[in-house]
This record gives structure tokens, sequence and C-alpha cells, in this order.
């Protein structure tokens, strides 16, 4: 593929490629990956999701948090974010040299966004260009970028999501939207948005879906020079050259998330780089544990393994006895308050089997399950819990939720994720912790660009992209 056939187009105010570093979070992306990416020509998308402070990774674990009050905890990570945000800007500003274009990410239902967000912009809306933000329905985004002048860029999965933030909230503020990105729910990595409608297991191919998000644009409006940024499953350009200069699709760019991880500007540490080379077909796929309520797609590691193994031991209770479920049964609530609940004879031999294999605690699921962990697990657990620090704006791992109106029962089959995220980040623990990975992942074995285990620089790994590679 000849490099000429990947032709400018206007993102954030002026020409850049096609070509755009996906943002992500928990410092996967940042500021010199970023300004790396954005230094050859392209659209670098640094994380402002809990970002690290430089020189101050310590600050992000959980366990560098003193207070006993969660809500003080929670103002805490706050105000660290801010902080962080703001010298990743800074970083990718000066390591960008005034080429390309800066883009910050952001996942809406983190907490605290919305103070995040105006605290982060308000002292860096010049040296950024635009803000993407997904993982969730992100209706105020657009009031917020137009205080600060930059283009936003809602992250969808179907023409219907952008449909509902499009009347809701983004046709009065149309003059900023920057673009559109389509983030294919079946092949991007890290959270998906697949909805109620949709199953994970039978994929539907991005281009119907990307037409009908282009069609739902015009018809509203949005000019074809309005960008759709194609996101998941993007490995080679040349498998997407019917796509380039394509008149039905309008203007199209191509967001990379996961072969900018195996860079050496990847702020990753080298245990995970050198993970990514030996992944294979079928290692990385969808789960439903994270504590955000979305599906997720990551590598089928020893942590997913354990938590499956987890979610397989769990009997249905009652709280009082029915025809069914006649024998009682002590079993800890959240809290860890006991409660006396009733179970199923048949289901005592089960039962003992767990607890002679140390799986002697029961826990109550928010789906009238018992599940049976072992007594340091369950420690584990309530550690985790008390060291919340609302890093969502609802989570249903600890039960926390910035809306007292919707406080989620606690569930013990998930996992702290905000823990499990900084472990693999600072500490390069592949296999104890949640290892995002785009579906794509295991062409990093298989791809003669990375052989011998080559780690490219971001101006290689660009520069291989434009050529179609």
């Amino acid at each position: 593929m000849d490099e000429s056939k990947v032709k400018p187009i206007i993102i954030s105010g002026t020409e850049v490629l096609p070509l755009v570093e996906g943002g992500k979070g928990i410092a996967i992306s940042d500021g010199l990956s970023s300004g790396s990416w954005a230094a050859e020509g392209g659209v670098g998308t640094f994380s402002a999701v809990n970002a690290h402070i430089p020189g101050h990774e310590e600050l992000s674990f959980l366990d560098s948090y003193s207070s006993k009050i969660r809500i003080k905890r929670h103002a805490e990570m706050v105000e660290r974010a801010i902080i962080g945000g703001i010298s990743q800007a800074k970083i990718a500003y000066e390591t960008a040299c005034g080429r390309g274009r800066i883009h910050m990410n952001v996942m809406w239902e983190m907490g605290g966004v919305e103070d995040v967000l105006h605290g982060i912009l308000s002292k860096v809306k010049d040296l950024i260009h635009g803000v993407t933000c997904g993982a969730g329905m992100p209706f105020r985004l657009a009031e917020i970028c137009a205080k600060y002048n930059l283009k936003y860029y809602p992250i969808v999965s179907s023409a219907r999501a952008f449909n509902i933030l499009w009347k809701r909230a983004y046709c009065r503020l149309s003059e900023w939207l920057g673009g559109v990105v389509y983030e294919d729910p079946w092949l991007a990595g890290g959270h998906n948005g697949l909805s109620n409608n949709e199953d994970e297991n039978i994929p539907e191919p991005p281009e119907p879906r990307v037409r009908s998000l282009r069609s739902l644009m015009r018809s509203v409006g949005i000019s074809d020079l309005v960008p759709i940024f194609m996101a998941g499953g993007i490995w080679r350009l040349s498998e997407w050259a019917d796509w380039i200069d394509n008149p039905e699709l309008g203007a199209i760019a191509f967001q990379f998330g996961t072969r900018p991880l195996l860079t050496a500007e990847s702020p990753i540490p080298l245990a995970w780089k050198k993970a990514l080379l030996t992944l294979k077909p079928g290692d990385i796929s969808l789960n439903r544990f994270s504590p955000t309520g979305f599906p997720s797609s990551a590598n089928r590691n020893a942590f997913l393994r354990y938590l499956q193994a987890r979610s397989e031991r769990q009997v249905l209770y009652v709280t009082s006895p029915d025809e069914r479920c006649t024998e009682p049964f002590k079993a800890f609530s959240q809290n860890t308050r006991v409660q006396e609940v009733f179970i199923s004879a048949a289901d005592r031999n089960d039962i003992n089997a767990w607890v002679a294999s140390g799986y002697s605690v029961a826990l109550i699921t928010p789906s009238h399950t018992l599940v049976f962990v072992t007594p340091e697990e369950h420690e584990e657990i309530e550690h985790d819990r008390r060291q919340c620090i609302g890093c969502l704006s609802a989570c249903n791992f600890s039960g926390w939720s910035q809306n007292p109106s919707h406080q989620p029962y606690p569930d013990p089959r998930l996992f702290c994720i905000q823990r499990s995220l900084q472990k693999i980040s600072i500490t390069g623990d592949v296999e104890n912790a949640l290892m995002f990975c785009g579906h794509q992942g295991y062409r990093f074995g298989t791809d003669p660009f990375y052989a011998n285990g080559r780690i490219p620089s971001v101006k290689e790994l660009v520069t291989e992209i434009r050529k179609g590679g």
C-alpha cells in the first residue's frame, strides 16, 4: 500500500493523518506515547483516567490513601487525577512539538468525571485540541468542551447510541462536534458497549454499522467532513483499503488501540510488552466481571480464570423456606453481617465439596445466589472494599455510588478494577491482574514486523502503518 494513499483529513481544526492512537486508561496511554504519535502527524490520545503524576506513581495505589472516610478518599483521588492529567497534557504538548493533534480521553463512568474534566481543561485548554469520551452516555461532554472551546468526540458502538446523545444534548452544540468514534463492541479492547439486544457471541461486521452511523449523521445535518473514527480490530490499513476515500462512508480515521501498546514509548512495563508477543488466537475474550457493569475484553490469564472458577461455585438461596429450598444456611451479606438463608438439599453435596476444599465462606450476591470463597479471599474482598476510593460513578463490587438514590448491592463475584489495573501498569504482573487487550492482540506473535521480539518506536510503527503493514 502506497503511503500517498493515506491522505490527511481535518481533525480538531487542522489537517493531520487519519491515524489515531486510542486512549487507554490507568496510565496506559500517557503524555509521552500520545505526544510521540502526534509528532508523526497523527492524533495522539492520552488518558486522564486517574493519570499518574510523574515521579509519584506510588500515589496511584489504593494503599496510599490514608483517610478512613471514603468520600474524603474520593475527593483526594479527584485532586490527584487532575494533577496527573495536567502533567500528562504538558508532556504530550512538549513531545509533539506543535505537530499533529493531542486529544484527551476520559471515561464517563469514572468517579468525579465532571470535576476532573473541569479541573484539567481549565489549565490545559491551550495544550490539547479535543476530548474523547465513552463508557456510558456522556450527555454533558459537549457542554463542558464548548466552555473551553474544544472539540468533543463521543465514543459509541451504534448509531442508536449516537442518536440518543444527539437528540438530548449534542444538537444544541453541534459546532463543537469534532467527530464520532465508532468502537466495535466485538473487537475493541477494554470496556465494550454491547447493548442488551446484541449477542456477544455473534459479532456483526463493522461496515454496515458505520454506514448506519454516517446515514444518521447526514440526516441531522452533520457534514461528511466530520470524521468517524473506526476503532477496534484495526491492525493493517491494507485490510481497510476500501474504507479510504469511500464517499459512502465520508471522512474516516483509523484508531489504533492495541498496536501502540508495544512501542518503546509505551509506558507499560516490559513484562507486559513481552507478554503481548506470546498471545495466541482465542486468548482475548469478553468477560462480565468488570464492576462497571460493562463487558470487557482482556487476556484470559490466571486472574480471569480465577474469577471464572469463583463464579462457578454458586448455588441459589431464598430468604424464606419454600418447596425447593428448605435447609437453613449461614451466609455473609454486605458489611460481613451473618444472615440465615435457605438452600436446596440438592445443592448440599456441591457445598460440602467446596467447603472441604477450603471454600468455606458463603457470600450473598445480588443475583440471589451464594458464592463460596476461602477465608483469605473473603478478607481480600473486604479489604479492597474498605479501601474503595470511588474511582467509578457507581461500583458493583464495592457498592459505592455518587448518586445517593442508587446504591448497588456489592457483588463478591467481581473485583476492584482500580487495584488490578494499577497492579499491572506499575508492577507488570500479567498473570494476576486484569490485562486489557484488543482481539487482534494475538497478531503481535505472527506479524513479521515484530519478529525476534522487536519493540518498535512510535515513529517506526506509524511509518509501517502508513505503508499498509
